[in-house]
């Protein structure tokens, strides 16, 4: 477990982060007006390069390393990603849409035809005798004639 002490600055040294000790549990003054104090031309840029200094080389070479790295995996999983999309869609036109014209195709055909027998159907409920039972006049009968039949029958 980690044990928190404070630790009184012995040289008397005024610190612009320090506080008396009457008010160490609830501050009277902000961060902003601690900071403002400090230097006013100072810009966002000047701070984040004195940071360098703090953080040690090493560590600075692995941050970037790892910035490096994870941007460049960033990069080629888009490129897969962007490769597999592309892949998908045009197989699935080239593929698909012709396989999905062709079963539009064949499901007219079927309707119709269904439609088809249901004439068939209703013109058989129409008449009283189907083809075999009508009767044929005698004179073409009993005369013995033969009909006339177009040459190649």
């Amino acid at each position: 477990m980690v044990k928190v002490e404070i630790v009184e600055d012995k040289e008397g040294h005024a610190s612009p982060y320090a506080s008396p000790s009457s008010s160490r549990t609830s501050s009277t003054e902000s961060l902003s007006s601690i900071s403002s104090e400090l230097s006013a031309d100072e810009s966002f840029y000047d701070r984040l390069t004195a940071l360098v200094d703090i953080i040690p080389p090493t560590t600075r070479h692995n941050i970037a390393s790892k910035a490096s790295k994870t941007a460049s995996f960033v990069k080629n999983t888009g490129k897969v990603l962007g490769n597999v999309v592309w892949i998908v869609t045009t197989s699935a036109l080239l593929v698909g849409l012709p396989l999905a014209l062709s079963l539009e195709d064949e499901a007219k055909i079927v309707a119709q035809e269904k439609e088809i027998m249901a004439q068939q159907q209703g013109a058989q409920h129409v008449r009283p005798f189907p083809f075999s039972q009508l009767q044929i006049p005698w004179s073409t009968q009993q005369s013995g004639q033969k009909a006339v039949v177009p040459p190649g029958f």
